[in-house]
């Protein structure tokens, strides 16, 4: 029997989902970031009363609705894309290189290594992965959702497009930019008001060739995060768990505790999942109590901590 379909948020215009995409990302990056590397159910199993004002429970490191570098290297893409007018990635680089170098609480171990090698923007990505062999990581997934809104007026093929070259500024496999591309695709279709997962046939026939067998494997939909082959801190079972969360679910709040129970790398597939499920349902689906206490902190960037009010903001004008 197949899963119910997630229900339509009917009549939203769209300033309401890109707000819904960029705060339904981070809200999922801090709700699963207390929860990373444990076990599946711990979070259901800590709160099993859905309207507990103590989700947003901290820990491990992290202050009660405190961003991770997910978040962090969202913004600072949004931030980039709005100062410069588009795409300049060698701008955007440095911005990640600043952050990187002013000790962030957490940064993933390839993503540090490339923004520290050395090396110039163009370079550094191929290095590292013709060191060492593996870039796929889910670290170029994890904070495209406002590339994703930001890109999503000029279609399909440019989204996509616009999804591999920002991936690849950090991450050498092709692998990585192929998911972070369909990811870009099903936020564009959210925003639309369409169904991302009526445009997942379509979207995987852009998929190169060599990626596109394992990546249809993932977004099935008889796929579950049980049989992933890898860690979901790889790129194909994050993105693949994300959309499960999003399609075996029917309310934004549904998807993300399912995403942050499944365990393993929590915030980033709670990250992926928040932001599809906040394109879709729109930023009024969110819970109060999980927005209230988020926050962005900015390493590197003169103490800045964005919240609510900045967040909103950064999505209006990613919106326009």
């Amino acid at each position: 029997m197949s899963p119910p379909a997630p229900a339509r948020a009917e009549n939203l215009d769209h300033a309401r989902r890109v707000a819904g995409a960029v705060i339904g990302s981070a809200v999922g990056d801090a709700l699963g970031a207390p929860f990373e590397f444990g076990p599946a159910g711990a979070f259901s199993a800590r709160f099993p009363v859905r309207t507990s004002r103590d989700e947003m429970c901290g820990g491990g490191g992290w202050d009660p609705g405190e961003a991770t570098d997910d978040t962090q290297m969202a913004v600072l893409i949004a931030e980039s894309l709005l100062e410069r007018r588009g795409l300049d990635l060698p701008d955007m680089f440095a911005r990640f290189q600043r952050w990187a170098t002013s000790d962030p609480k957490d940064i993933g171990l390839q993503t540090e290594d490339v923004l520290t090698n050395g090396l110039a923007w163009d370079r550094a990505a191929a290095h590292h992965f013709q060191t060492n062999q593996r870039a796929a990581g889910n670290g170029s997934l994890m904070r495209a959702t406002t590339s994703a809104v930001y890109f999503a007026r000029d279609g399909r093929e440019a989204t996509m497009d616009a999804a591999r070259r920002v991936a690849a500024l950090t991450h050498g496999d092709r692998a990585a930019w192929e998911g972070t591309a369909v990811f870009h695709e099903l936020v564009r279709v959210a925003l639309r008001g369409g169904d991302p997962l009526a445009a997942l046939p379509g979207t995987l026939t852009l998929v190169h060739p060599d990626h596109r067998r394992r990546y249809a494997t993932v977004l099935a939909d008889d796929w579950h995060p049980d049989q992933a082959t890898e860690f979901n801190g790889a790129v194909w079972p994050c993105l693949g768990s994300a959309v499960w969360a999003f399609r075996t679910t029917t309310s934004y709040e549904d998807a993300l505790r399912a995403a942050v129970d499944l365990g393993g790398d929590t915030d980033t597939v709670a990250a992926v999942t928040g932001g599809l499920a906040g394109a879709y349902y729109g930023v009024d689906a969110i819970p109060a109590r999980w927005t209230e206490p988020l926050h962005v902190p900015l390493p590197g960037f003169d103490g800045r901590v964005l919240r609510l009010p900045d967040l909103l903001e950064l999505a209006r004008r990613l919106a326009s």
